[in-house]
C-alpha cells in the first residue's frame, strides 16, 4: 500500500500575483526602468506568496512560475532555441523575452491558445536536426528557494510527449518529419533532470500531460507508453504524478495505468465520464487516483458534499484516492475576499484560487478520516449553492424570445444579394481596414481612471474620448484605410465593456487572470438571463461615422467569444445563454443600423477555443455557436456588411463552422502561420469575403512593404483580389502610434501596389 504524501493538492496556481505584480515587473524591466536583478526579485516575491497561499496542502506544486509562459519555459529548459533567436547575441532572459514578442528583426514564435482555454501558449519550432540537452536549471532552482523558505514543493513540468505534440515543423522541414520524431531524444533530457531532481531531495514531481484528452491516434498512445515505460525505469528519480486536465484521458488512461508512474491525476469536473471507467481500469489499483473534482476553469463554488460523494464512490479503485483541482488554477483570479462590492447573492455562490484550495483542504480532511467533524461545513455547502442557484436572476422576456425563435430568424438574404446591395460601399479590390481597437494610450488609460476615481466627470471623460476618437480618423484617413474604426478608446476589454451593459452580469475589481505574457484580463461573471436595458456602442459610432465620408465598422464582441471570455452560469445549456446574448447583438445591430452605419463587425476570436477537445462533441458546440452567431447577425440588412474576426487558433477543424457563419468578411489570424489557413479556405470552396492577417501586431516589429507585398501575392494565389481583405491579424490596443503608424503605412502601400 501507497502512504498519501499527495492527500490535498491542487495541479497549479496564478502567478501574475494578486494586483498583477508580474505584468507591472515585466512591463518595467521591457521599458528599461527595471533591472534584471530587480525583475528576478520581483519573481521571487510571487512565488514566496504562492508558497504561503498553498501550505495548508499535503502536497504543494512548485516550478508553476513563469515569466511568460510554461511552455516557452520547457522549450528553453531543453534548448530547443531556433537558431535565429540564437544570433541575436542577447542575454539568455532577453533571449527568452524575443522568443515571445519578437524583436524589431525577428519575428516571435507562434502564440495559439492553450488548448480550450483563453490562455495562449507559444508553439515550439522544431527541425529534424533539433538536439535537446538539459540547459538550464529552472525547475531545481525553484525548488531549492522554496526548501529555503521551509517549503517542500513537487515540481511540476509540461511532459514530454505533450511537449512534442504542441510543437509544430520548423519552416522548410522535410514533409515526413513528425516532431515525435524527436521523442527519445528528449526523454533523454528528461531523464537528466529527474536524476538531478531526485539527487536535490525531490520526492515528486508532477509532468503534465493535456494532449491525451484529445483524439489521439495508436501512434500517439505507442509514444505515451514508451515515454513513461522509459522514465519509470529510471534508476534515480522521483515519484511520478501524471496529471491531465481539461477533460477525459480516455484510452490514455489504461496506457497509463499500466506503467510503473506512481499516480496519475483525472479532470472529474469537464470530463465525468472517466467516474464510471475508473473502476474499470485494473492497473489503476497499484497507483494513487488523485480526483480532479474541484473545478479549477470556473469561479462557482463547489458542492462539497456532491464532491465528497463522488469520491467516494471512487474509493477501492486505485490503491490511494487524492483529491485535487480538475486543473491548474492558473485560470481563475486569486482571491474572492478582494472583491467585497459584489452583490451578495451572487458573491455567496463564488470561490477564487485561494478559496478552492481551501475547499480541497475540506474535502482531504474527509478522505483523510481524521476524526475532524466536517459534516457540517459539508451540508453547508450544499444548501447554499442550492440557495445561490434559486436567487439567480432570471428575465422572462429574453426567455419567451427564445421560445418564439424561428430559423429564418437566424438567416439573411443569399450572398450574391448582399454583394449586390453593398456596391454602394465603393470599396476597392484589396480594401484595407484594421480589426478595430486603435493604441489605448497612457491618457487613455489615465482618463478612464479619473472617471472612476470622480477626479473628472463624465462630460470631461466623454469630451476626451471624443477627441481620441477624432484623432483616430483622422490618422486613418491620413494613412489611407479604405474602412475605418472608431478605436475603442473608450473601451477596457472587448468583453468587459459589453458584460458591463448587459444585465445578468457581475464584474470585479482585482479578478485578473492571465491570457498571455503581461496581457491579463478581467473575465465577467455572468450568473442570470441577460438582457440589454440600452443602446451600448450606439453613441461613439455614431459620432466616429459623422466625422468622415468614409465607411466606420460598428464594433461589437460575438455570444460565443462572450461566453468564452466569461465565467459562465452552468445551471443551464450554453446553447440557451449564447441566444440570450446573441438577442441582445441584435437589438444592437438594429440601432447601430438606424443611425446609418453599413459596416459591423461581430467578432468571434474565440470561436475555436472554445470547440470541445473530443471530435464527437464538435457538432452539438458549432452547432449552437453557429447559431447564436447567426441569430445576432441575422436580422441585418442586405446592405450592411457584415464582418467577423477569429485569431490564434488551428483553424482547420472548424473551417466550415467559419463559412457557416455567414459573415460578409472574415478576417483572420494568418501572420504567424504563413498564411496557412488560406488553402483550408480554399478547399471547402470559401466564396465571401476574407481578411487574412498580414503583419503580426504581437510583435513591437514594423513590418517592410515588400514583406507584405509577398503575403498578400500568396494570398492572392487562393483568393481572388475582389474578395480578398488587407489588414493586421488583431488589435491594436496593446502597440503605440510610433509603431501602428508606419506599419499601417506599409499595408496601405502594399495593397496600392499590388492593385
Amino acid at each position: 500500500m501507497h502512504d498519501n504524501p499527495i492527500g490535498a493538492t491542487v495541479l497549479g496556481y496564478p502567478r501574475i500575483g494578486p494586483r498583477r505584480e508580474l505584468k507591472r515587473a515585466v512591463e518595467k524591466y521591457w521599458a528599461g526602468a527595471l533591472d534584471e536583478p530587480a525583475l528576478h526579485a520581483a519573481a521571487a516575491d510571487l512565488r514566496a506568496r504562492a508558497w504561503r497561499d498553498l501550505g495548508y496542502l499535503d502536497s504543494i506544486p512548485g516550478n508553476t512560475f513563469s515569466f511568460y509562459d510554461h511552455v516557452l519555459d520547457t522549450t528553453v529548459l531543453f534548448d530547443a532555441i531556433p537558431e535565429r533567436y540564437r544570433r541575436l547575441g542577447l542575454s539568455p532572459l532577453d533571449t527568452y523575452f524575443a522568443m515571445a514578442r519578437g524583436t524589431a528583426d525577428v519575428a516571435p514564435l507562434e502564440l495559439t491558445k492553450w488548448f480550450d482555454t483563453n490562455y495562449h501558449y507559444l508553439v515550439p519550432e522544431l527541425t529534424l536536426d533539433t538536439h535537446f540537452t538539459l540547459a538550464g536549471d529552472k525547475p531545481l532552482a525553484d525548488y531549492r528557494e522554496a526548501r529555503a523558505l521551509g517549503v517542500t514543493t513537487r515540481p511540476v513540468l509540461l511532459g514530454p510527449v505533450t511537449f512534442l505534440l504542441l510543437a509544430k515543423p520548423a519552416p522548410g522541414s522535410p514533409d515526413e518529419f513528425r516532431t515525435l520524431d524527436l521523442l527519445d531524444d528528449l526523454l533523454d533530457a528528461y531523464a537528466d533532470l529527474l536524476a538531478r531532481l531526485a539527487e536535490a531531495g525531490v520526492d515528486w514531481v508532477q509532468l503534465d500531460e493535456p494532449a491525451f484528452v484529445t483524439d489521439r491516434s495508436a501512434n500517439d498512445l505507442a509514444a505515451l507508453r514508451r515515454a513513461y515505460d522509459r522514465l519509470a525505469e529510471l534508476p534515480t528519480r522521483p515519484r511520478l504524478l501524471v496529471a491531465s486536465y481539461f477533460g477525459d484521458l480516455g484510452d490514455a488512461l489504461p496506457v497509463l495505468a499500466d506503467t510503473a508512474v506512481e499516480a496519475i491525476a483525472v479532470d472529474l469536473v469537464a470530463g465525468p465520464e472517466a467516474a464510471d471507467r475508473v473502476p474499470t481500469i485494473t492497473g489503476l489499483q497499484h497507483k494513487i487516483l488523485v480526483a480532479g473534482v474541484i473545478d479549477g476553469r470556473n469561479v462557482w463554488r463547489s458542492d462539497l458534499r456532491a464532491a465528497a460523494t463522488l469520491c467516494a464512490t471512487l474509493l477501492g479503485s486505485a490503491d490511494t484516492l487524492a483529491v485535487s483541482t480538475s486543473c491548474s488554477l492558473l485560470h481563475v483570479p486569486y482571491d474572492l475576499d478582494a472583491e467585497p462590492d459584489l452583490d451578495p447573492t451572487v458573491r455567496a455562490r463564488l470561490a477564487f484560487a485561494r478559496q478552492k484550495v481551501a475547499e480541497v483542504v475540506l474535502l482531504g480532511r474527509v478522505l483523510s478520516g481524521d476524526g475532524v467533524d466536517v459534516a457540517s461545513a459539508l451540508a453547508a455547502s450544499g444548501e447554499e449553492v442550492r440557495h445561490g442557484l434559486a436567487t439567480a436572476r432570471r428575465d422572462d422576456t429574453v426567455r419567451a424570445r427564445l421560445a418564439e425563435l424561428r430559423p429564418s430568424d437566424r438567416a439573411r438574404a443569399p450572398y450574391a444579394e448582399r454583394v449586390e446591395a453593398q456596391a454602394g460601399l465603393g470599396l476597392p479590390p484589396l480594401a484595407t481596414t484594421t480589426i478595430g481597437s486603435f493604441p489605448q494610450t497612457p491618457e487613455v488609460r489615465r482618463a478612464r481612471a479619473d472617471l472612476a476615481r470622480g477626479t473628472i466627470d463624465q462630460d470631461g471623460y466623454d469630451a476626451l474620448m471624443r477627441a481620441e476618437i477624432e484623432r483616430v480618423i483622422r490618422v486613418q484617413e491620413d494613412t489611407g484605410l479604405d474602412v475605418l474604426v472608431h478605436g475603442e478608446p473608450e473601451r477596457n476589454d472587448m468583453v468587459q465593456y459589453f458584460a458591463e451593459r448587459l444585465d445578468g452580469f457581475a464584474h470585479t475589481a482585482h479578478g485578473w487572470v492571465q491570457s498571455y505574457g503581461s496581457r491579463c484580463v478581467r473575465p465577467p461573471i455572468l450568473h442570470g438571463d441577460v438582457t440589454r436595458p440600452a443602446p451600448m456602442t450606439t453613441r461613439w459610432s455614431a459620432y466616429a461615422q459623422s466625422l468622415t465620408a468614409r465607411p466606420v465598422k460598428g464594433m461589437l464582441t460575438g455570444p460565443v467569444t462572450i461566453l468564452a471570455w466569461s465565467f459562465v452560469r452552468d445551471d443551464q445549456p450554453l446553447s440557451d445563454t449564447a441566444d440570450q446574448v446573441a438577442l441582445a447583438l441584435r437589438d444592437e445591430i438594429a440601432d447601430l443600423e438606424a443611425l446609418g452605419l453599413r459596416v459591423i463587425q461581430v467578432d468571434e476570436p474565440a470561436l475555436r477555443e472554445t470547440l470541445p477537445l473530443r471530435e464527437h462533441h464538435h457538432k452539438p458546440y458549432l452547432d449552437w455557436a453557429v447559431g447564436a452567431f447567426r441569430l445576432a447577425t441575422g436580422g441585418a440588412a442586405a446592405a450592411t456588411q457584415i464582418h467577423t474576426h477569429l485569431c490564434y487558433s488551428e483553424f482547420g477543424e472548424i473551417i466550415t463552422a467559419i463559412d457557416g457563419l455567414d459573415a460578409d468578411v472574415t478576417t483572420l489570424e494568418a501572420a504567424r502561420s504563413d498564411m496557412e489557413v488560406l488553402t483550408d479556405l480554399a478547399a471547402i470552396g470559401f466564396s465571401r469575403g476574407v481578411g487574412p492577417g498580414v503583419y503580426d501586431i504581437h510583435s513591437p516589429r514594423v513590418p517592410p512593404e515588400d514583406e507584405l507585398v509577398h503575403r498578400l501575392r500568396a494570398a492572392l494565389t487562393a483568393v481572388p483580389a475582389d474578395r480578398l481583405w488587407v489588414n493586421p491579424d488583431c488589435g491594436l490596443k496593446t502597440r503605440g502610434y510610433a509603431e501602428v503608424e508606419p506599419a499601417l503605412r506599409n499595408m496601405v502601400a502594399a495593397a496600392r501596389g499590388l492593385r
